[in-house]
């Protein structure tokens, strides 16, 4: 994939800066069935915490299904190794669609799953109190990753261009260390990452100045499956979004419960899960509607994708955005929630 999703830190995020992606089972192999097997990608992260519980708690063999969630250390692997044929779908952010939409590898949003909350930061150190004052500055951050989405819409709001500064591709490990030894006055990072930054001693003088809290919808994870298999498994799809849905229910009953079994998948723990989990938004049912339905919205797809498209268009990443119906096929969720 030409742009990055997010990449999970060495220690405990969703993301690596390793582009090689460690692939291995998260769980024990299902046992031998006479369903379909279903291959999905995924990565840490709290968002994706309802998968985790329904794989946990056996809900897809419940409902028929043989499920196997396969684990990344980094996403920008899952769009390829769907389109290889290893997966038959993957949770990734939404900006990594757009570019396989035009590249003619047709995977497809088939769930909106959740969007980040305040999870993703601009953080900046004395001196620096609104983002017009980033003009001349070095700002650190993963390129190719969600935080170039969120610094180009955060300074397109403001009136900056990003000849307005300079951009230092870091690893993510890399920038609270950096800022907290002076080298930096600007980051953009994400949990957890971003706590223990602004955690740090010599960073008392640290704040975000503008978060994924200020643009919801602009930065969401996605389920998407390759367009082939929704045709020909329509039923096997339809099953797993009614497993989800019932996942999500259990993590909002029973948080605790939840969060352990989060925390064992994240290697974190119970308690850092519950820290992480206001800082993202799992859509319900009422989001999941407005996420397919045509509006302005940011929390909509035909709100935020194009503005996310040229971001993309802008960076070179598409030559031209694709049109947002193209990249989504809501017939699931109209059939398990109604239209």
């Amino acid at each position: 994939m030409l742009f990055a999703g997010r990449k999970a830190s060495p220690s405990r995020s969703r993301r690596l800066a390793a582009l090689a992606a460690l692939v291995v089972s998260m769980f024990v192999a299902l046992p031998a069935s006479a369903a379909t097997a279903i291959r999905i990608g995924t990565v840490a992260w709290v968002g994706y915490g309802p998968f985790y519980v329904a794989d946990a708690l056996g809900l897809f063999k419940k409902a028929g299904l043989s499920v196997e969630l396969k684990m990344f250390a980094d996403p920008v692997e899952i769009p390829p190794a769907i389109a290889g044929g290893a997966l038959q779908g993957g949770m990734v952010t939404y900006n990594q669609v757009l570019p396989q939409i035009e590249k003619g590898q047709m995977q497809k949003v088939v769930l909106p799953i959740d969007y980040s909350y305040g999870a993703d930061a601009i953080v900046v150190g004395k001196g620096i109190d609104k983002i017009a004052d980033f003009k001349g500055k070095k700002i650190g951050l993963v390129q190719l990753s969600p935080s170039d989405i969120l610094l180009a819409y955060a300074m397109k709001k403001n009136g900056l261009a990003e000849s307005d500064v300079t951009l230092i591709n870091m690893a993510p490990d890399a920038i609270p260390p950096a800022m907290a030894g002076g080298q930096l006055s600007v980051g953009v990072t994400w949990e957890p990452m971003l706590s223990q930054l602004l955690a740090m001693k010599s960073g008392k003088g640290f704040k975000v100045i503008y978060s994924s809290k200020d643009a919801p919808g602009v930065i969401t994870d996605v389920l998407v499956f390759d367009d082939r298999f929704i045709q020909s498994h329509p039923k096997e799809i339809e099953t797993l979004v009614k497993v989800y849905l019932d996942a999500l229910a259990y993590v909002k009953a029973k948080p605790d419960e939840s969060a352990k079994i989060i925390a064992k998948v994240m290697s974190i723990t119970p308690k850092e899960v519950k820290e992480q989990m206001p800082l993202v938004r799992n859509l319900q049912a009422a989001d999941i509607r407005k996420a397919f339905t045509k509006s302005n919205e940011p929390l909509s797809f035909f709100g935020s994708g194009p503005l996310i498209g040229e971001i993309l268009r802008a960076r070179g990443e598409v030559k031209v955005v694709p049109a947002i119906e193209d990249t989504l096929e809501p017939k699931f969720v109209n059939a398990v929630l109604g239209k």
